[in-house]
């Protein structure tokens, strides 16, 4: 008997230590991804098809578009997280380049002071849909991207991939998923700001 625990207590120190997520890290993206969707579903409940569908100016998008591209990005971005970011070599020695950034991805995100162009991938007016196909894909996205969080062994912080604005710099996956609620966010606020337009039909 001895024997064999001898044996696994050498095993368990010879085998490597898998770093996961914490369950306060878990907690923590499970919680910014329902306060996204919450926003986004409050902003949008009950609007006609004409409020969907209203632009203030021809170069803006609409509600429609703008959760046309929330949901094509969502998709998009988890896609690039398990497909590419977690299928790269693990680089731990990377992950200096990316403290502290939790928070602020969420909040850069945000700012809507800075304007960008969407790729054609994540372009609604390239890949349009209808409202009610928006708001289901957004929701499974959330449901699969939170699912994934409460349950993946994959070691998300030591896995990087550079945002392509310099501001943001380098992410490990972890922060690619809080990265999804932030834009997520950031969406609604244009939906939001759509919605404020002195011209946005009553009904």
């Amino acid at each position: 008997m001895k024997s064999i625990v001898l044996a696994v207590a050498i095993f368990l120190a010879a085998a490597p230590a898998t770093t996961t997520l914490t369950q306060e890290e878990r907690d923590k993206a499970v919680a910014e991804l329902e306060g996204s969707k919450k926003m986004f579903l409050d902003a949008t409940r009950g609007l006609s098809a004409a409020q969907w569908n209203f632009k203030p100016s021809p170069e803006r998008w609409s509600v429609a578009e703008c959760a046309n591209h929330i949901a094509l990005s969502e998709g998009f971005v988890f896609g690039l997280v398990t497909d590419q970011i977690l299928k790269s070599p693990a680089t731990p020695e990377k992950r200096e380049a990316t403290k502290g950034k939790d928070e602020l991805v969420v909040k850069m995100m945000q700012d809507r002071s800075h304007k960008a162009t969407a790729p054609e991938q994540i372009d609604p007016t390239k890949k349009p849909m209808k409202p009610e196909e928006s708001v289901k894909a957004i929701l499974d996205s959330h449901a699969r991207i939170e699912d994934f969080v409460k349950t993946t062994q994959e070691d998300l912080r030591d896995h990087v991939f550079d945002h392509p604005v310099p501001a943001i710099g380098t992410l490990d996956a972890y922060q690619w998923v809080l990265l999804i609620s932030g834009h997520t966010r950031r969406h609604t606020l244009q939906i939001l700001e759509v919605k404020a337009d002195p011209n946005f039909p009553k009904q």
